[in-house]
């Protein structure tokens, strides 16, 4: 039988949702066992919260100073320290997981599934190649350790509904000290959700003509209470950091409400964003590809749309108040 250990990822306060969607994957399939793993310096917070999840039978809590930063480096000799025990070791296909699975599958000398998303048995997996155009089915071995990252906008988040043991263990691994912590940048913004697991998101693309301009997708994105994210273009242009990108090279999101403001639609784009539920594209090219593909479109300026959208927005609320 199946016995999977998922990574945590966590901020060292709170569990994030994409640790939920790894329990739906390895809840999709025959598992006797779907456990958590949970590196940090205190990691009692985030533990609770990962016992709470339903389908969850038991929770590892790995408490280190080295472990107080979610350095990939530090952590994966700790995880194949544990995985001993287990025959699947399971992370989410996020910028925590796309650092930390292919170390860990390295340390113990096999291949790395990734991106599944859907499971047809144990060891038969789906997953997505020439940007979701094509699903390829990888049939692992049954005899060596299944290192994998889950595709997150593929799974609805486990519920909180578990109770879980939770046991505390001290790993015999030797961490190294080439790396460490200096400090963490982030152009997302520190009150905004994040944005591969965010329920609504506000991106911004070529259109939006400059770094200075893309504040109004920001003004945008804190009315509705969204993450926000931009096109490559947008990136490659300086516009937006690299780690707001969505897309095939980017962010792979799955959002209820997804609006894309000023990006033309390019295939690698929509890769990113084809399992969204609702699309809205405003953009003043009525021939834009995403068009095609949105549900709600709006042929218009950006800059004389946004702006009226900010200002509904914040009527509404404040006729709500």
């Amino acid at each position: 039988m199946a016995r999977v250990l998922i990574v945590a990822e966590h901020d060292g306060r709170t569990l994030n949702s994409s640790t939920a969607r790894c329990v739906s994957c390895a809840a999709s399939f025959e598992a006797s066992a779907i456990d958590i793993a949970v590196l940090a310096a205190d990691g009692a917070a985030v533990a609770a919260q990962a016992a709470a999840l339903e389908g969850v039978t038991g929770v590892i809590r790995v408490d280190h100073p080295a472990n107080e930063f979610p350095l990939a480096a530090v952590a994966a000799p700790q995880i194949c320290a544990l995985a001993a025990d287990y025959t699947h070791v399971f992370g989410p296909s996020t910028t925590f997981g796309k650092d930390l699975m292919p170390r860990i599958a390295a340390l113990l000398g096999v291949g790395q599934v990734s991106d599944i998303m859907h499971a047809e048995s144990a060891w038969r997996f789906q997953r997505p190649i020439y940007a979701g155009n094509a699903i390829l089915t990888v049939e692992t071995p049954d005899d060596r350790p299944v290192v994998a990252t889950v595709r997150t906008a593929s799974y609805q988040a486990a519920e909180s509904t578990g109770s879980a043991p939770i046991s505390e263990r001290a790993v015999e691994a030797e961490i190294p000290t080439h790396t460490r912590y200096v400090e963490l940048r982030s152009d997302s913004g520190g009150g905004r959700p994040d944005l591969q697991t965010a329920s609504r998101v506000v991106s911004g693309g070529r259109g939006v003509g400059s770094m200075e301009n893309f504040e109004i997708i920001e003004r945008l994105a804190d009315a509705l209470g969204a993450a926000v994210g931009a096109s490559r273009a947008a990136v490659d242009a300086g516009y937006a950091g690299n780690d707001l990108q969505v897309g095939q090279t980017g962010k792979i999101i799955a959002p209820d409400l997804y609006i894309a403001v000023g990006i033309s639609g390019a295939i690698q784009h929509l890769t990113g964003i084809k399992d969204a539920g609702v699309i809205v594209a405003i953009n003043k090219d009525e021939d834009a590809p995403l068009f095609e593909v949105a549900d709600i479109g709006l042929v218009a300026d950006l800059f004389t749309a946004v702006p009226e959208l900010i200002e509904a927005l914040g009527e509404q609320a404040g006729g709500n108040s």
